[in-house]
């Protein structure tokens, strides 16, 4: 066992505090007295003013490490997990079920009204949606319904959460869409080829012979005739299983760590930057134009020139039913969110304006007489499940790991917010394989990728959502579209469907208003969430989030390379001490130096921290010495020519003055290690060449405030010599003590570094 002694004071120093300690204390006394016969008291003083001038000798016992075999403990967590017995493959299975778990403790009669209902009002928001963000991924309708259905059952059975609605999410679909379009572009199928809406009764095999561009592809592996919206989702759903696979993966692994590296800023701003490129790719839908769909880098920019380019060729019909339909959705938006207290469930807007504009579309043959675009037949039932195939899983692989990554810490987030919210736990590995499941099962029913979405969770709580049961009751109502309402969609006008999409984006497009809050708040996070935003926008999603993950982890080396730095001074009749510049009234310390530095100190903020020091103090030791060795040659060459003056006209005696610079005005330096967390090699070196730097000056260095992590550094990187036989008088627990220490005693004894 080790005992670090922590020494504030000599025997004669503390004998000195004692002697003051009872002057003060029958002062008080006194004070109290006549403040009592004259009935008037004042504030109370408080016990440290009394106590703060007492230093005392104590020993800080470290407790002796426990020594941990760590063979031992891989053996037994092996054993432990290798071992099957009923019980624990019962927990696994519960575990690995959560429903099995809450399920048979549901309160029926208290619960299921409200699941009914959340359940009832996000299935009538589901369908218009999904419909909507088909255009968004680049496929047909009938693919965002099966995607809203089968993620709905999956996370019922595997969620931990009992609120976030999973299902078809809008900047996921823009990334699944992106890579649908890139991959057609690949594969030789023209983007702007929209086939004419089939006629018939809406059946799957009409659907089938109604795609007549057909190529006979040798694609990646596929050797088939398999027209564009073939080939269009089997990219979808291989790039759907690959993501789904990473997030797996990253559960086995608990890798959930990786979250936290996308801040709130990264996030948001990746969010705005998305939405904008949302707007854009619907603008041509709104008017009715036809233009080429921009890939790559810059498609922000692309698609606005051929938007102003082909402004001329608009659909007056489109533009008329897009101005409708947009003033419709955003004034029930605004009521909604202003009487939202007194309505029992949300306005279903989007319901309402999809029927009525299915209606006019259809009896005002919109698309035969004005030529605008309308959805097409959506055909009922379920297509046969397919594998995805493998060789187009190689050509998205890199393309799925941001797309898992996106999708995972946007479910785990609203997940722990809606679970702190009401006060129940969620389990972050076991929504990792949820939402991994909700993208690897599916994707065998021609669906793509999914997550969790904001508004529709929302949605849930403020209409009574207790459990997931919801979500089951929001598929029924899609499965009841998919076997028999899904062909009353065909007049439906894709203008309509983009006005949906647009005014859904109105939350993270109103992150332009938080701006200057957020600036006041902290001006790097600020400049975080632009940089994300700006990059996410006018380059693309993917490589935005990288430049926001990396630019934000940027911001974070370049605040510890240049911290903040400060010198400081005593507050008034205490033991404490504050920063000269931030704070009035604070006294000096004669003849010691109290320096903080506020970042852990390595290798990158090395020269920073001596910089800083040396500015603050104004005495670069280094300098001084050379000065000093300069000086001391010059007044030996004048001795050697038997003159007994020096340069200054001074008699040998008085050169021993001379060599003590006027500009020193301390003897002591102080370092607050407080908000020093770590050090590397290069850190203990700079504090060991400071030390010895001025020592040759005469001048003692103390280190105040060090936590056991740094002190174990210092003594592994051997700054209190060998045999710590100097830590007592270079290692003080407080900075007052370290401050004592300095003013009572003198200047330290030589200790080797």
């Amino acid at each position: 066992m080790q005992i670090e002694r922590w020494l504030a004071e000599d025997f004669h120093s503390f004998q000195r505090a004692k002697t003051e300690l009872v002057h003060s204390r029958q002062k008080v006394t006194q004070e109290h007295i006549n403040e009592v016969s004259t009935g008037k008291m004042e504030r109370p003083l408080e016990a440290t003013r009394m106590e703060n001038n007492i230093s005392s000798c104590f020993l800080m016992e470290r407790k002796t490490p426990v020594k941990i075999n760590r063979k031992e403990i891989m053996v037994a967590k092996l054993r432990k997990t290798c071992s099957c017995t009923p019980q624990k493959l019962k927990n696994f299975l519960m575990d690995f079920f959560p429903v099995l778990r809450w399920l048979p403790k549901y309160q029926c009669k208290e619960y299921i009204w409200g699941d009914i209902m959340s359940g009832l009002v996000i299935g009538i928001i589901l369908v218009p949606q999904a419909i909507a963000y088909s255009l968004l991924a680049g496929l047909k309708p009938i693919y965002s319904l099966y995607t809203s259905f089968f993620a709905n059952i999956i996370y019922f059975l595997m969620g931990t959460s009992r609120h976030v609605s999973v299902g078809i999410f809008s900047l996921i679909s823009l990334m699944v869409g992106q890579v649908v379009d890139r991959e057609l572009l690949l594969a030789g199928f023209d983007l702007n080829d929209d086939a004419p809406p089939a006629s018939g009764d809406g059946s799957l095999q009409n659907d089938n012979l109604s795609n007549t561009t057909a190529f006979n592809l040798t694609i990646a592996g596929i050797n088939a005739d398999c027209g564009k919206e073939c080939y269009a989702i089997g990219i979808a759903t291989a790039l759907t299983f690959m993501a789904g696979v990473y997030q797996v993966l990253m559960g086995i692994f608990r890798l959930g760590f990786i979250s936290m590296y996308l801040s709130e800023s990264v996030l948001d701003g990746f969010a705005t930057g998305a939405s904008l490129t949302i707007l854009t790719a619907q603008v041509k839908y709104l008017i009715g134009i036809k233009i080429p769909r921009s890939q790559g880098h810059g498609m922000l920019v692309i698609t606005w020139i051929n938007i102003f380019r082909n402004i001329s060729q608009a659909n007056l019909c489109d533009v008329i039913t897009s101005a409708i339909c947009i003033v419709v959705l955003v004034t029930a938006k605004e009521i909604g969110d202003r009487y939202k207290h007194k309505l029992k469930f949300p306005l279903p807007t989007e319901l309402v304006v999809i029927v009525v504009a299915t209606l006019v579309s259809h009896y005002g043959k919109l698309n035969e007489v004005y030529a605008s675009s309308v959805s097409g037949a959506i055909p009922t039932g379920f297509i046969p499940p397919k594998v995805p195939q493998f060789n187009l899983m190689l050509r998205v692989a890199l393309d799925a790991l941001p797309l898992a990554i996106v999708s995972f810490v946007f479910t785990v987030s609203l997940s722990e917010m809606f679970a702190k919210k009401y006060a129940y736990t969620i389990r972050a590995n076991q929504e990792m394989f949820a939402v991994g499941f909700c993208n690897i099962i599916p994707s065998f029913f021609h669906s793509f990728a999914t997550s969790a979405a904001l508004a529709k969770t929302l949605v849930k709580t403020s209409t009574g959502c207790q459990t997931q049961i919801s979500g089951v009751i929001s598929a029924m109502v899609v499965l009841l579209v998919l076997l028999f309402l899904a062909p009353l969609f065909y007049s439906l006008q894709k203008c309509v469907l983009a006005c949906i999409i647009i005014v859904s984006l109105r939350g993270a497009l109103r992150k332009f208003q938080d701006v200057p809050a957020r600036y006041c708040v902290n001006k790097v996070d600020t400049l975080v969430w632009v940089v994300t935003m700006s990059a996410s926008a006018l380059v693309s999603t993917e490589i935005g989030l990288l430049v926001g993950i990396v630019f934000s982890m940027l911001c974070i080396i370049v605040r510890t390379q240049r911290p903040r730095t400060a010198l400081l001074g005593q507050i008034q009749d205490t033991s404490f001490y504050e920063d000269d510049l931030e704070y009035e009234n604070l006294s000096t310390v004669p003849k010691v130096k109290i320096f903080r530095f506020e970042a852990p100190l390595y290798y990158a903020n090395r020269n920073y921290f001596l910089k800083s020091l040396y500015r603050l103090t104004n005495l670069d030791p280094n300098l001084e010495a050379a000065r000093r060795k300069k000086y001391e040659k010059k007044e030996k060459q004048h001795l050697k020519k038997g003159n007994h003056k020096t340069a200054n006209g001074l008699g040998i005696g008085e050169t021993t003055l001379q060599l003590v610079p006027k500009q020193i005005d301390f003897q002591a330096l102080v370092v607050d290690c407080s908000s020093i967390s770590f050090l590397d090699t290069t850190g203990v070196n700079t504090l060991k060449e400071i030390l010895k730097d001025y020592k040759n000056l005469n001048i003692s260095v103390l280190l105040a405030c060090c936590n056991p992590s740094v002190i174990d550094s210092l003594k592994r990187g051997g700054y209190f010599g060998k045999d710590f036989g100097c830590m007592q008088e270079m290692l003080f627990y407080s900075i007052h003590n370290a401050v004592l220490f300095a003013k009572d005693q003198k200047l330290p004894a030589d200790c080797s570094v």
